[in-house]
C-alpha cells in the first residue's frame, strides 16, 4: 500500500498532520507567530505588552502586576535587547520588587535621548519628602510599612507653603493633585477614603541623600521666611 500524499499550504510552506494521518494545510492567518497582519515581530504577545509597559509607565511593580513582573524575568534577556536598541536600560531591584528603565548617556557616544525628564513640581515633592520620611521613620522602628493619612499630608506640606498665601483651599488642591499623581505612579496606594499605604518606590525616586540634602533645603527656606 502507497504512503498517503503530503499536502502542503501554499502560502506559508508549513503543514499539520491530522488524526487520519494526512496533513492539511495552515493559513497564514492562523500563524501563532504573527499577531497582525505584516507583523514582523518574534516576541509572544505577552512579553510585547510588558515591553510596551516598561516603556510607557515609570516603574513595573511585582506587588500590583505579578502576572506581568513572572513574564519579565523569564524574558529578561530578549527585553534587555530590545530596550538597549533604543539607547535605554532596564533596572530591576529585586528586593523591593520594582523595575525602571534608565536612559543610557555617554560622553563617547552620540546618544539619541528617548526618555525625557518629567520632574515633579514643588507639592509634588513636598510631598514626597515627607513620605518618605515617614517610611524611613517607620521601617526604622521595625514597621512593615508605612501608611499615611490625606489631612496628615496636607497639615504638614501646608507648613512649606507661602505664609503669605491664604488661598487654602487652592494648596490643598495642589496637595491632592500630587497625591493623585504618586497613586497613578505606584509611590502611594490608597487602602480606604483618605488613606494611603507608601510603597518602597519611594525610596528608588528619593534616596537618603537626596532626602537629606531637600529637608535642609527646606529648613533654610522656613527660616529665612521666619
Amino acid at each position: 500500500m502507497s504512503e498517503p500524499d503530503e499536502a502542503w499550504s501554499t502560502t506559508t510552506g508549513t503543514a499539520t498532520a491530522t488524526a487520519g494521518g494526512f496533513i492539511d494545510p495552515v493559513s497564514m492567518e492562523d500563524d501563532p507567530a504573527e499577531l497582525f497582519a505584516g507583523d514582523a515581530g518574534t516576541l509572544d504577545a505577552d512579553v510585547r505588552r510588558v515591553l510596551v509597559q516598561l516603556l510607557r509607565r515609570r516603574f513595573l511593580v511585582a506587588e500590583k502586576n505579578p502576572a506581568q513582573w513572572r513574564t519579565m524575568l523569564d524574558n529578561q534577556q530578549i527585553l534587555e535587547s530590545r530596550l538597549h536598541d533604543l539607547f535605554v536600560r532596564l533596572v530591576i531591584d529585586h528586593d523591593r520588587g520594582i523595575a525602571y528603565k534608565q536612559q543610557v548617556r555617554s560622553v563617547e557616544l552620540d546618544v539619541p535621548i528617548l526618555l525625557k525628564d518629567d520632574p515633579y513640581n514643588r507639592a509634588e515633592t513636598l510631598v514626597l519628602v515627607h513620605l518618605r520620611s515617614v517610611f524611613q521613620r517607620e521601617r526604622g522602628t521595625g514597621e512593615a510599612s508605612a501608611r499615611v493619612d490625606i489631612e496628615e499630608l496636607e497639615q504638614t506640606v501646608l507648613t512649606y507653603f507661602d505664609p503669605n498665601d491664604h488661598n487654602l483651599a487652592r494648596g490643598q488642591q495642589e496637595i491632592r493633585n500630587a497625591v493623585a499623581r504618586l497613586v497613578t505612579e505606584g509611590l502611594l496606594i490608597q487602602e480606604s477614603a483618605g488613606r494611603y499605604r507608601i510603597t518602597s518606590l519611594v525610596e528608588v525616586v528619593l534616596s537618603t541623600a537626596k532626602l537629606a540634602e531637600l529637608e535642609q533645603w527646606l529648613r533654610e527656606q522656613n527660616e529665612a521666611t521666619a
